[in-house]
Formats: structure tokens, sequence, C-alpha cells
């Protein structure tokens, strides 16, 4: 799964973010909530100018946008009291549970 030391560097990056926050406790929810999808439209925007627009769009303006969604994502895991391994570790053998049953493709949370 993930190596000790990428758990320590996921530990590492919640902290980080956790010393970022600014929002007062009783907005932190809405506040990561609404970033988050703020930062995923964003990503979203871009890919959709490339196809609309034929425009180029950089894989840096993309890993840029990726990087406030990690952010988001992490922050959230924080209010949760868990951390980014625990979100990857979760996710990880959530989709090798769905691929050994082979349910990876179609919908629904209990796939």
């Amino acid at each position: 799964m993930i190596s000790a030391e990428g758990m320590k560097a996921f530990q590492n990056y919640s902290e980080w973010v956790e010393r970022k926050i600014i929002t007062e406790p009783q907005d932190r929810l809405n506040e990561n909530v609404l970033g988050l999808c703020e930062e995923a439209g964003e990503v979203a925007g871009k890919i959709k100018k490339r196809i609309r627009d034929n425009k180029k769009v950089s894989p840096e303006s993309i890993i840029s946008e990726l990087g406030d969604v990690l952010f988001y994502t992490t922050a959230l895991a924080n209010y949760y009291n868990f951390n980014l391994a625990s979100v990857i570790t979760q996710n990880m053998m959530k989709l090798d549970g769905r691929e050994a049953r082979g349910t990876i493709k179609g919908s629904g949370d209990e796939r």
C-alpha cells in the first residue's frame, strides 16, 4: 500500500494544511466543501475550454488547480479527524475491492 515514508509525508502535509486554515471553526466545514467544489470546477473549466475552444491548457495549470483540490480534500479529511494517508488507503481498498468483484464500472456506492 503506502510506505512508512509516504505516510509520514502525507501526515506532514496534513499538518501543514492545518496551519493554513484561517476560517473560524463554525464556518470551516462549509468553507472547505465550497472551496473543494470551486477548485474542482476550475479544473473542469480548463478542460472544457480545451475541448470547446481548442484552447491550449498547460499541464502546469492543471497541476496547480489539482494542488488546490488536494488542499481542500486534506482540510476536509482533517476536519473529520483523518488525514490524507487514511483517505488514500481507504480509497485504494475500496477500488481494489470493486476490481476484485468486477464492479469498477457501474454506479452506486455499494458495488
